[in-house]
């Protein structure tokens, strides 16, 4: 037989494989005199006109997504990575685990050069991460100071149908950046921010450090009573629900809490509450550790939105009594040079405390709370407790029935005792605080040795008190008054706790009734203030 015309025309094996081999040297060749003789820049042209060739035959439209933008963090990349995590299937075959620094929850992300496929609105969409080594390059880390060293460029790319662009420029990155902000709150954890010792020393850094907030606090264990708990958590829930409001009648979004009253009332507890059930982080400001006004408007810059800024015993952090301390200093200083260089130290002064709370400078970050704590509110100047700056005052005051009863099933398991009478009795003329009443608590494990216990100390607590006030009587003072603006007595009349308050213009006593009003004494206006028998809100 003859070999046929076909197998006659079709080449060896040999003449393929010397026919290929000749072509990768010639395109060795090429590329090795292209390198040689042509500017890199030059290079780079072709190659994207190459690019583009090839990319005009196909339908796909490649979004690229970097982790920095020039030398700035690029927030998108930051969103990506986080709406990716929850959709890495289940069947991925390698992907990156880690725990970041002061988190308690692991973190997923993609590998390099892994796919990630998700559908939205019908549409389907690829995300790719990749990664290229580059020159070394310095970028500004989170805290501004210290510069990050980087030697890998980091992106991602989103490639769809070309007909879709709109589509996902203006609706899809959009919904990606909104679940990422639900997924970043879902799974931080709370913090507690204090001042860094060596934020003056020149070293750079965040002025603030931070730790996790694990305090169990929450508004069901407070020793509250119920209708102030249920007071506070609605203000506390219109302030969140009112960017809007705020924006349109132009006001700071922020939100001013003073809490008064004796120690061991519970207002550290109440804090704590209010950051667990807003989910906001705190800011513990310590101002005695600041030297000037600007230190205090740096700290406030450096503050994230959604948090609670705390500045407790205020009266006693900084020489806010009134705006003639200053005065008194230094006409005393005359005949003293030692207090004079004293008073000329710098130090935040009373209106850079006010310009902090509701100035120029309190509008710089959003959703914020400022609470101030003190146990004596008579001592502050009037212009720090006006409407705008402490929006509401909240009286801490000694431990009610309602109170006990929280406390007591909070340490004792227990809703009903036969003793349970005869301790809210006592309670409402013993004056004794949460603090005191959770301590009794503690001594025993057999809850009627306990509350046995608990009575007995009551007891002389009253006994004490009865002490005082015939003291008192005997030095023709008013038996019962305590220390503070507001007071509590027991109205001869029907038993009834009733409020009293100093009038800091000219010292007399007046009583409060239950649900009564009183004159704004700024600007004239009643202003309805909520008051419980153990505990007042003041909502201005």
């Amino acid at each position: 037989m003859f070999p046929s015309r076909t197998a006659a025309i079709i080449p060896s094996a040999k003449t393929m494989i010397s026919a290929a081999a000749s072509a990768a040297a010639t395109m060795m060749l090429l590329r090795s005199l292209a390198k040689e003789f042509l500017p890199r820049e030059f290079r780079s042209y072709i190659f994207y006109k190459f690019e583009t060739l090839l990319t005009s035959f196909s339908s796909e439209l490649t979004l690229v997504i970097e982790e920095y933008d020039n030398l700035n963090h690029n927030n998108l990349f930051k969103a990506a990575e986080l709406y990716l995590e929850p959709i890495i299937p289940p069947d991925a075959r390698k992907f990156k685990i880690s725990l970041p620094k002061k988190e308690s929850k692991f973190s997923l992300s993609l590998d390099r050069y892994q796919e990630i496929v998700d559908t939205f609105n019908g549409v389907t969409l690829k995300w790719k991460f990749n990664s290229k080594k580059v020159p070394t390059k310095y970028v500004p880390s989170s805290d501004n100071f210290n510069p990050m060293r980087i030697s890998e460029d980091r992106f991602f790319e989103l490639s769809f149908h070309k007909k879709h662009k709109d589509m996902v420029i203006d609706v899809y990155l959009k919904h990606v950046i909104k679940k990422s902000k639900e997924l970043k709150e879902d799974k931080r954890s709370l913090k507690l921010f204090t001042l860094r010792h060596d934020r003056m020393s020149g070293r750079g850094g965040d002025a603030w450090q931070s730790v996790d907030l694990h305090h169990p606090s929450t508004f069901d264990t407070v020793a509250m009573d119920m209708e102030a708990k249920r007071t506070i958590m609605e203000d506390l829930d219109r302030f969140v629900k009112r960017k809007e409001l705020y924006r349109r009648v132009g006001k700071a979004w922020k939100r001013g809490y003073l809490l008064f009253g004796p120690p061991g009332t519970g207002k550290s507890s109440l804090i704590a509450a209010i950051a667990n059930y807003l989910n906001f982080d705190i800011y513990d400001l310590e101002l005695t550790d600041l030297r000037t006004n600007s230190d205090l408007r740096n700290l406030l810059i450096s503050t994230e939105n959604k948090s609670i800024l705390v500045v407790e015993d205020i009266d006693c952090s900084i020489e806010i009594q009134d705006r003639l301390a200053q005065a008194r200093a230094m006409t005393a200083s005359r005949h003293n040079p030692a207090a004079f260089n004293q008073v000329n130290q710098p130090q935040v002064t009373l209106s850079g405390l006010l310009n902090f709370v509701d100035g120029l400078w309190s509008s710089c970050g959003d959703e914020r709370i400022i609470i101030f704590t003190t146990n004596h509110k008579e001592r502050l100047d009037p212009a720090l407790l006006r409407p705008g700056r402490m929006d509401v005052h909240i009286h801490m005051s000694y431990c009610t029935p309602c109170g006990f009863k929280m406390l007591v099933s909070n340490y004792l398991g227990l809703t009903e005792h036969p003793l349970f009478p005869s301790v809210e009795a006592l309670i409402e003329t013993a004056k004794v605080t949460p603090a005191e009443v959770g301590e009794q608590l503690l001594k025993w494990e057999e809850p009627e040795s306990v509350l046995t216990g608990l009575i007995e100390f009551l007891e002389d607590k009253k006994s004490e008190r009865s002490k005082r006030e015939d003291g008192n009587r005997d030095n023709n003072e008013e038996p019962g008054a305590e220390e503070g603006e507001l007071a509590q007595e027991l109205d001869g009349n029907n038993g009834e706790v009733v409020k009293k308050e100093v009038d800091g213009s000219n010292g007399e006593v007046v009583k409060k009734e239950e649900g009564a009003e009183e004159a704004d004494g700024e600007n004239g206006k009643i202003v309805k203030g909520k008051r419980n028998k153990r505990a007042m809100i003041k909502i201005q």
